[in-house]
Formats: C-alpha cells, structure tokens, sequence
C-alpha cells in the first residue's frame, strides 16, 4: 500500500559476495521512485568466507533463517548464486516457522536448490530472477531495478512475456534441477511450464542434463518446456553438432514433453522473472 515500508532481507545461500555489491544495490534502490519506501538489509554472512562459501553450512543456515523466520521482513532475495544452497537448503527449510510463508523469496541459479525445496512445502510466493550480485555485469542495473520492481510492486512488465495466470510456471538452471531430481528438495511441477536455462556447460552436460531431466516422471507431467538462454558455452573438440535448442527439442521428443519455444531467461542482464505457480499481486 502507498506509504508502508517495504524490507528486504539479502542472504547468501552459496557463495558470498563484496561490499560494493550492496553498496551499489543500496545506491539504486535510493533512487528508485516509488509509492513505498525501501529499505535493504545485507546480513553480515553475505560478507563471509568459508572457502568457496559464504560462511560454513551453519552460518549460511542460521543467516537464511535470522530474515525468513523475521516477522518485520517482507522479503528474501538471494545474493548470488556460485554454489552452496543444497548443502543447507533442507536443514534450513525444516526450520523455517509460519511466518516465513508470508515473504517472498526471489533469485536464480544455485539459489534454485531453496526455491524447489520451498515451492514442495508449499511456499506461495517465490520467482526466478535477477540477484544483487548482477550488479556486477555489464548494464547489471538494469536487472537490479526488474528484481526490485518485482519485490516491491509486482511490476508486470518485470515478468518473462510468456508468464500469466492462466498456467502455473517455475524455471531453474540446467544443471541444478538436474541435480535436485530425485532429492527430497524435487517439487512437483505437475501441470507447470517449465523454464530452463543454462550457463558455462558444454553441449554434451547440456544434452546430459536434459536427458536425466525429461526422464523423471515427475517432469514428464508438465505442460511444456520453454528455453532460456544457454551462454558461454565452451567450444568442445569434436564439436558437438547441435545447438542446445536441438537438443532441447530432441528429449522433448522423446519424453513425450510439449517443447514451447524460448524464454527471455538467463544469467545475465535480460533475466526476466518467473514466479513459482501463478502471478501475485503485490
């Protein structure tokens, strides 16, 4: 509503991130014109450094759970990805208590291990997209600005084209679905179409993945399969011979999936939202 302060809790499931990602985060969401006023808190974990993580498993936890569990925050955003949340994405989830429902949770890559494990115990209100850590790319602040359209109003023109209430949608990386199949993370996206994109895999992990994902059978019922963009893929000798597309289209074929056509998703700047299940209003 006009006048009421939004907060936003930033944590680092994964891997941690520099100062002047909030700084430069902090800076934009000043200059933002809006109805609500904005208030950003990076928990001090953000900061952390545990080896490749951002803290050890304990404190990543303890962090997610100081803003979930946090009745004056209305929303969680996830820093950045790297890698990191599956390692305690279901001790932390068990944790979680009635509040933590009521937020919402936003962010992609790694931090997709926390959204597939929240969407199966029935979280409402969680999206696919741009992080804090985004900042960092080139025209970063244009991601920056969809994320906190989305945070704070439910922008509509924040969301992937395709998205409406008509069909329930999630999207995740490539390989972190992949990965979470099978898991006690693995939610059931029954009736959902579903969106993937990749970054930094070559062809062949490409093709790999999309086999094991359109093997499950809980993937099998979907409603269609919709890809993002695949980018840095790694040139490989022999080159492989098909385009991620292809190969898209191909497992598609042979899982009985409806291949959909593209999604304007992806690690980078154009990363468009996607929520969990159907669009909300703010």
């Amino acid at each position: 509503m006009p006048g009421e302060t939004i907060k936003i809790g930033v944590v680092a499931p994964g891997s941690r991130i520099d100062r002047i990602v909030a700084e430069r985060v902090e800076e934009i969401a000043a200059g933002l014109v809006s109805e609500r006023a904005i208030e950003i808190h990076f928990h001090p974990q953000c900061f952390l450094a545990s080896g490749h993580f951002a803290g050890d498993d304990a404190a990543r936890a303890a962090a997610f759970l100081d803003i979930a569990n946090d009745e004056s925050f209305d929303a969680l955003w996830f820093a950045r990805g790297g890698y990191g949340a599956c390692r305690m994405a279901e001790t932390a989830i068990a944790q979680l208590a009635a509040v933590a429902r009521t937020k919402l949770y936003l962010g992609y890559s790694d931090a997709g291990s926390l959204l597939a494990g929240l969407y199966k115990e029935g979280f409402p209100r969680l999206a696919h997209g741009p992080m804090p850590s985004d900042i960092l790319r080139a025209g970063g602040a244009a991601a920056v600005k969809r994320a906190l359209a989305y945070l704070i109003d439910r922008a509509p023109d924040a969301l992937e084209a395709s998205v409406s209430a008509d069909t329930p949608t999630a999207a995740f990386n490539i390989a972190v679905l992949s990965h979470l199949l099978g898991t006690p993370l693995q939610p059931d996206l029954t009736g959902h179409v579903l969106m993937l994109e990749e970054r930094a895999e070559y062809m062949y992990g490409i093709d790999r993945y999309l086999f094991h994902i359109t093997s499950n059978p809980g993937i099998r019922r979907v409603a269609g399969i919709r890809l993002g963009r695949c980018s840095e893929i790694p040139e490989n000798d022999p080159d492989f011979g098909q385009t991620e597309e292809e190969v898209t289209r191909h497992w598609c074929d042979v899982s009985g999936i409806p291949y959909l056509g593209r999604a304007d998703i992806g690690h980078d700047v154009d990363n468009k939202v996607v929520p969990f299940g159907r669009p909300q209003a703010a």
